[in-house]
């Protein structure tokens, strides 16, 4: 038996989320049936991270244990054959150690979050960013936002459905920029609550807007709960771009 950890790209309009549900196609789902036509083993994929439906991955991880031997070309091409219907796309595959686990072995995960920020609407990045017409500060947002990089409480910034037990979390990362007719927020942590980046990403536009000020930003952190924060943004600018391993010494 091989475990195999294997980094995704897909675009999330086309499926119902990372896990699989009752109704409609999942990332998970589609990967174990290519995963069973490749090989006729029926094997449970454990990702790093279950991400909405409409949220994209440019480095999703995930892993899963299969008896066939098989070289690490032929996993990933084979797969990418059987992928072929949905858009989603095998970029490595290698076996790994027994005891990795793409979740609870990750030491920290990496988003973006897209603004298309122009007055006219998108039409190639249509459903691949969130639109927002009227320009907004991205230095004002940035300024901003490092009031929330640390460990904090992190309530006011969850969905009222986060499963998490416990609100604080440590932002490693939140850096705002303009790139072009785009506004991007790069944010990275070990780990993340239901929705922050969306509900961050949110309350940040009200900055850039000039609606509010980095000092409501901070207040909001404070208060500790979700009303006061700003709203949770479309699932369709957010992509999750990397997810962080330990780095493993070389054998002497």
């Amino acid at each position: 038996m091989t475990r195999w950890k294997i980094t995704i790209e897909y675009d999330g309009s086309g499926f119902v989320g990372w896990q699989r549900q009752a109704v409609g196609m999942s990332v998970q789902q589609a990967l174990e049936q290519a995963i069973e036509s490749f090989s006729g083993e029926r094997p449970t994929v454990m990702g790093a991270g279950r991400t909405d439906a409409g949220v994209h991955a440019l480095g999703q991880v995930a892993h899963f244990d299969l008896a066939r031997p098989s070289a690490p070309a032929t996993v990933r091409e084979a797969l990418n054959h059987y992928l072929k219907p949905v858009p989603a796309a095998i970029l490595v595959a290698e076996p790994v150690d027994d005891s990795f686990d793409a979740r609870r072995s990750a030491v920290g995960r990496a988003y973006l979050y897209r603004i298309f920020n122009r007055p006219v609407r998108p039409v190639i990045d249509r459903g691949h960013a969130w639109h927002v017409s009227a320009r907004l500060d991205a230095d004002a947002m940035h300024a901003a936002a490092q009031s929330l990089v640390g460990r904090h409480d992190f309530s006011s910034f969850r969905a009222a459905q986060c499963q998490a037990k416990s609100p604080i979390r440590t932002l490693d990362r939140l850096d705002v920029t303009r790139v072009g007719d785009e506004v991007h927020l790069h944010v990275a942590a070990r780990s993340f609550l239901h929705n922050q980046v969306r509900i961050l990403t949110g309350t940040l536009k009200l900055v850039g807007e000039g609606k509010w000020s980095a000092e409501q930003v901070a207040a909001a952190l404070a208060a500790c709960d979700r009303t006061v924060a700003g709203p949770t943004v479309p699932p369709h600018g957010l992509y999750l771009t990397e997810v962080v391993y330990p780095v493993k010494e070389p054998a002497s």
